[in-house]
């Protein structure tokens, strides 16, 4: 019985910590990939791809696949830019509008 107290109570606080992180906004996640783009800064941009997956789980709960989608691209475009060392601003700016758009 203990045991089961325990793990419930650890359930219940994890569960909780989780639920307390701040959902990033468009405009932070906008901000954040000119920062990305503009100064190649490897922080902002590791920063930037967990914040869009985060975001990207909110618009699937709203049902909101057009945004959803775009979020993706730019998440995409932002791993392969910075992660694969193929840095060309030109396809993460390419997504910025998708965003604006559908999001």
């Amino acid at each position: 019985m203990k045991r089961l107290t325990f793990l419930f109570l650890t359930f219940m606080f994890l569960s909780n910590s989780v639920m307390t992180e701040p959902i990033p906004t468009k405009s932070k996640i906008l901000k954040k990939s000119s920062d990305c783009i503009k100064d190649s800064q490897p922080q902002v941009c590791k920063e930037l791809v967990s914040e869009i997956e985060k975001l990207q789980l909110v618009v699937f709960d709203q049902n909101k696949f057009k945004c959803q989608s775009s979020l993706l691209g730019m998440q995409s475009a932002i791993i392969e830019a910075y992660f694969l060392r193929n840095f060309t601003n030109e396809k993460i700016s390419l997504m910025i509008p998708y965003v604006i758009k559908n999001c």
